[in-house]
C-alpha cells in the first residue's frame, strides 16, 4: 500500500493549487472548518510543560472525563471501559488487530476502513446502504449475504457502522439501527460503530447512538469534528462492558503501548476540558452543528437544482450526490468513472470533489462533497461564520463558492 489517503491526497492536491495561486472550491476534505476554541488553548497552554509520558490508555483523569461524557447522554460507563488514544484512526486499527475474523462494511464507507482491515489481513464484504441513509448495512440484505460469503470462504465477524455517516451526510433513525443490529446479533457480528459525528446530528434529539440500543456495540468518536481539533489527534474507544470489552481494552492498550505509547501530555489535559463539557464548549459545539447544517443543506439545494440524486443531509457537512441522471451528457465528454467525473470538475472548474470509489462505491457516478472548508480561511473568517449561524450561507465567500458550485453542475449538462 503506498498511495496517500484519498481525504489526505485531494487536499494536498487543493494547497499546491492554492499555492500557485489558484482558487478552488475545496469540497474533498472532511474537515470541520472551525477555529479553535479559547478555553481549549488555553489549557494546552496551561499544559505545555508537561513532557512526561502518560498512561497508553489515557490519563486516569481523562478516561473518567470520557467516562462522565457518555454518562451525560444515557450509556453508563466505567473508565475502565475507555481508551483513548492519538485520534480514531489509531484505535480503529488497533481494534481491527484485536477482534478476530473479517469485516462486513457497508457501501459506501469512509476511505480508511478498507485498507486498515486490509493491513490486519482481513479481508472485507462490501454491502449496499438502503435509501434512508449511508453508514449502515440494508438490513434486508445483512443476513444473507454473511451466510453466502461464509459458505464462500469469508469469515465476517465484525460489522463497522458510521452513525452519522460519510460519505452520505446522514444517520439511521433508530428503527433502522434496531434493525440492523437484531440481524447482525443473529449473525454474530461483533459491531463497532464509529460516532465520531455523534455531536453534528442536526437534530439532537433524533440521534440514538449504537450502544443504547445494544449494550455490547463499541464506539469510537473523538474531538476532530465536533471540535474541530482534527490536527491535535484526540480519539476515544467505549468498550462493552462485559469480558468481550475488558479483552479488548487489554489488546488495544497492548497494541497502543507498542505503537503510539501514550496521548501527547498537553493533549491529554485539554481534552479533559473538552469531555467535562464547560457551557462555553456546548455553546460552541451547538454554534457549530447550526452552521454545518445551515451550508450544508445549501449545498444541497444546489445540487438538487442541477437535478442529482442526493439524500438530504441531516448531520455533519457532507453530500454524496449520485450523477446517474447525467450519464449521456457526461459519456459524450469521456467521463463515464466517478474518478473521471472528480477530475473534470476540478479541471475544468477547479471544484475538488472525492470519487465515489474513493469510499468502495464503484457502482456508478457519485462524489462525495465535504462543505466545511467554506467557511473561511483565516481564523477571522470562520469565526465570523460560526456567529453567521442561519445566515452563513449568505456571507459573500460561501455565496460565491455555491455559485461556482452551481455553474459547474449545470454546465455538466450541456455545451461548454
Amino acid at each position: 500500500m503506498s498511495a496517500l489517503s484519498p481525504t489526505l491526497a485531494i487536499n494536498e492536491a487543493v494547497l499546491r493549487r492554492q499555492a500557485l495561486g489558484e482558487r478552488v472550491v475545496h469540497l474533498g476534505f472532511g474537515e470541520a472548518g472551525l477555529p479553535v476554541h479559547s478555553l481549549l488553548r488555553e489549557a494546552l497552554e496551561r499544559a505545555s510543560g508537561a513532557n512526561a509520558y502518560g498512561a497508553v490508555a489515557g490519563s486516569a483523569a481523562l478516561r473518567s472525563s470520557v467516562a462522565g461524557y457518555y454518562a451525560r447522554r444515557g450509556l453508563a460507563t466505567e473508565p475502565e471501559q475507555v481508551v483513548v488514544g492519538p485520534g480514531s484512526k489509531a484505535l480503529l486499527f488497533a481494534l481491527l488487530t484485536s477482534l478476530h475474523g473479517d469485516l462486513a462494511l457497508p457501501r459506501p464507507a469512509w476511505v480508511s476502513y478498507e485498507p486498515q482491515a486490509r493491513l490486519a489481513r482481513k479481508q472485507v464484504l462490501r454491502l449496499d446502504i438502503p435509501a434512508e441513509a449511508g453508514g449502515v448495512p440494508n438490513p434486508g440484505l445483512l443476513g444473507e449475504r454473511v451466510s453466502l460469503s461464509r459458505k464462500r470462504g469469508l469469515d465476517p465477524r465484525i460489522l463497522l457502522l458510521t452513525h452519522p455517516d460519510n460519505p452520505t451526510g446522514t444517520f439511521a433513525s433508530p428503527e433502522l439501527l434496531e434493525s440492523v443490529l437484531g440481524v447482525a446479533r443473529e449473525c454474530g457480528l461483533q459491531v463497532v460503530s464509529d460516532e465520531i459525528y455523534a455531536e453534528l446530528a442536526h437534530a439532537p434529539a433524533e440521534f440514538v447512538s449504537a450502544a443504547t440500543v445494544d449494550p455490547d456495540v463499541v464506539l469510537t468518536g473523538g474531538l476532530s469534528k465536533s471540535h474541530a481539533l482534527g490536527g491535535w489527534r484526540v480519539g476515544v474507544l467505549r468498550a462493552p462492558a462485559n469480558d468481550v470489552g475488558r479483552r479488548l481494552v487489554q489488546g488495544i492498550t497492548s497494541v497502543g503501548s507498542e505503537v503510539w505509547s501514550c496521548l501527547a501530555a498537553p493533549i491529554d489535559a485539554a481534552a479533559i476540558v473538552a469531555y467535562d463539557e464547560p457551557a462555553e464548549l456546548v455553546e460552541f459545539v451547538d454554534s457549530a452543528r447550526v452552521l454545518h447544517q445551515t451550508v450544508s443543506r445549501a449545498a444541497f439545494e444546489v445540487v438538487a437544482t442541477a437535478g442529482l440524486t442526493c439524500r438530504p443531509p441531516t448531520a455533519a457537512f457532507y453530500l454524496y450526490p449520485d450523477f446517474a441522471a447525467l450519464l449521456e451528457p457526461l459519456a459524450e465528454r469521456g467521463i463515464t468513472t466517478s474518478v473521471s467525473l472528480a477530475e473534470h470538475l476540478l479541471d475544468r472548474f477547479a471544484v475538488a470533489v472525492l470519487p465515489g470509489t474513493a469510499f468502495g462505491d464503484d457502482t456508478g457516478l457519485t462524489v462525495r462533497m465535504a462543505t466545511s472548508l467554506l467557511y473561511g480561511e483565516t481564523e477571522n473568517e470562520r469565526w465570523e461564520a460560526l456567529s453567521a449561524g442561519p445566515e452563513a450561507a449568505d456571507l459573500p465567500r460561501v455565496r460565491s463558492a455555491l455559485q461556482t458550485l452551481g455553474e459547474a453542475l449545470t454546465a455538466l449538462d450541456g455545451a461548454e
